[in-house]
């Protein structure tokens, strides 16, 4: 499915947060393991499990879909795949509202909880190929409300390193598999 839909621009957040990189790897095996959340807790410093809002438990079917709650659990900020201690762990519902399978793109944005006008995050993922034939990976987040305030303060220099650390394993994973 496509999307015609795009990232807000930064300017309209009161912070942002991104990441880019190139990986010498097809577009089809970077897009196959962004959205292989069963594989998250193999590479992914943010790790990610699609669960059922109502039980809070895991769904037997990993399998992305759009209008989906994805609970964000452990986050782990600073990110790291060992343990962390309970400063360091946190989990955030949200919702994905685009899956473009057609020209590799996903978004998110809170998942109910908070009131938007009190913090609305907005995070877009997306793949393109390069002239020289490699798959660039680019992520942004734009943080809007009031909370945004507080937390860009608390948060962004941690969620910048939570960015390029999953682009980095993710080139990494990609790389590995060619």
């Amino acid at each position: 499915m496509s999307s015609t839909a795009v990232p807000p621009l930064t300017t309209e957040g009161v912070f942002s947060v991104s990441t880019s990189i190139l990986i010498d790897a097809p577009i089809e095996t970077v897009w196959s393991i962004l959205l292989d959340f069963e594989s998250y807790n193999e590479w992914n410093p943010f790790r990610h499990v699609i669960i059922d809002p109502i039980t809070k438990k895991p769904l037997p079917s990993q399998t992305l879909q759009e209008g989906q709650l994805v609970l964000a659990e452990p986050v782990h900020i600073p990110p790291t795949m060992g343990e962390v201690g309970i400063m360091q762990k946190g989990s955030a519902y949200v919702k994905c509202f685009v899956l473009d399978t057609v020209n590799y793109r996903m978004a998110w944005t809170s998942g109910g909880s908070v009131p938007g006008f009190l913090l609305h995050p907005e995070r877009w993922d997306f793949l393109t190929v390069t002239s020289e034939g490699k798959t660039k990976y680019e992520s942004v987040e734009v943080v809007k409300g009031i909370l945004a305030y507080p937390l860009r303060f608390l948060m962004s220099a941690n969620l910048k390193l939570g960015f390029d650390a999953m682009a980095d394993a993710l080139k990494v994973r990609a790389e590995e598999l060619v």
